[in-house]
């Protein structure tokens, strides 16, 4: 549910208000130290997570206008909960060598996070078009939940049962996602 705040804090990063911003960081900014240090980071990382994301939420207000159709404070923690999560998955893939200096294209970046911001909208705009249980299985599945604890929570009669179910949903998830006009301009 939207408040009538959330613009002012839109407006107020696209016009630099000290006090705007000021704001957003006293309300949110907690919220987002404490999922970054129970998830590997730091306060450093913390800051630097939740200063990409107000920056490219900047950027993608000024490339195309949105709606934002949770609150800003829930939608400003989601978007800094997948740049963590995005984080966690390079620091695992790369190797560190102290000696090299990469050079990262902050353009580049900021655009990749863009489409991908998007995708991810359209993603969660279409798995709440599913029904309640595909909905909640395709959540258990995306979370790596095992086949046997699935069985279980939704008394399925055996993994094969629930390996079909979980099939199913994600073939109607993929469908209306592929009807969808924006499915092309995201891939």
């Amino acid at each position: 549910m939207r408040k009538k705040g959330d613009d002012n804090y839109l407006e107020g990063l696209l016009s630099g208000n000290d006090y705007v911003i000021k704001q957003i960081y006293e309300k949110i900014f907690p919220s987002v130290l404490s999922f970054v240090r129970k998830n590997k980071g730091t306060y450093e990382d913390a800051e630097e997570i939740f200063q990409d994301a107000l920056f490219q939420l900047t950027v993608r207000v000024k490339v195309r206008r949105f709606e934002i159709k949770s609150t800003f404070e829930g939608y400003l923690f989601t978007v800094c909960k997948n740049l963590w999560r995005k984080e966690l998955n390079n620091r695992k893939k790369v190797v560190r060598n102290e000696g090299v200096i990469e050079l990262v294209q902050e353009e580049e970046k900021h655009s990749s996070f863009i489409l991908e911001q998007e995708r991810w909208e359209l993603f969660e705009e279409k798995i709440k078009q599913l029904s309640e249980n595909c909905m909640k299985l395709l959540r258990e599945y995306f979370n790596k939940v095992p086949y046997d604890v699935i069985v279980e929570k939704f008394n399925y009669s055996s993994e094969n049962v629930a390996f079909q179910r979980v099939f199913k949903c994600k073939k109607r998830l993929k469908d209306l996602i592929k009807k969808d006009s924006r499915y092309r301009q995201l891939q």
